[in-house]
């Protein structure tokens, strides 16, 4: 596991001031970008959605879809886009949240969802735990259960993985890299 941490440190660039001064903002694209790199990346994910048993990958939008479809595909299991309120056709689930700058909402498609299924969510990164414990409410609410949350980076110092702890219930929280 040193190895791929390894990789992928070297392909995450830092951008200072981004988006707003004071912050240093963590750019994978180069890892996206790296042939190599992004192979094993989705590697590792498929092999932790593998190990938890999951039947369906959900992607947290944005940079979670990026993540989450190829992990989809290399685990051989259906993928499910957790999106913005009001970019989804049809009926949806939605759930509201509360941000480190405000409030947001996501949905998914109802029917994506169903008693039965386990979920891992996907995310390139564990910030303040907010859109992933939306998320976890939306899992269940379908009926679904949580097999788990990976994301590519975690950023401790905001406390995501603590206020996730109950809402996980006991499913693992995989942060392949922690900053």
């Amino acid at each position: 596991m040193t190895d791929i941490k390894e990789l992928l440190l070297s392909r995450i660039r830092d951008v200072a001031d981004y988006p707003e001064p004071g912050v240093m903002f963590k750019d994978i694209t180069p890892l996206l970008a790296d042939p190599p790199a992004f192979t094993a990346l989705t590697d590792t994910l498929a092999g932790i959605a593998a190990d938890s048993g999951a039947t369906k990958v959900v992607g947290l939008e944005a940079r979670g879809f990026i993540l989450g479809a190829p992990v989809a595909v290399r685990a051989g299991l259906g993928f499910i886009p957790v999106r913005k309120a009001g970019k989804l056709p049809g009926a949806t689930l939605r759930q509201a949240y509360e941000l480190e700058y405000g409030a947001a909402e996501i949905e998914v498609h109802a029917e994506d969802l169903a008693a039965g299924d386990r979920v891992l969510i996907v995310d390139d990164v564990l910030a303040t735990g907010g859109t992933a414990e939306a998320a976890i409410q939306l899992i269940r609410r379908a009926g679904a259960e949580v097999s788990g949350l990976a994301v590519l980076m975690e950023l401790g110092f905001l406390g995501g993985r603590g206020r996730l702890a109950a809402a996980l219930g006991g499913a693992p929280l995989e942060a392949l890299l922690q900053v």
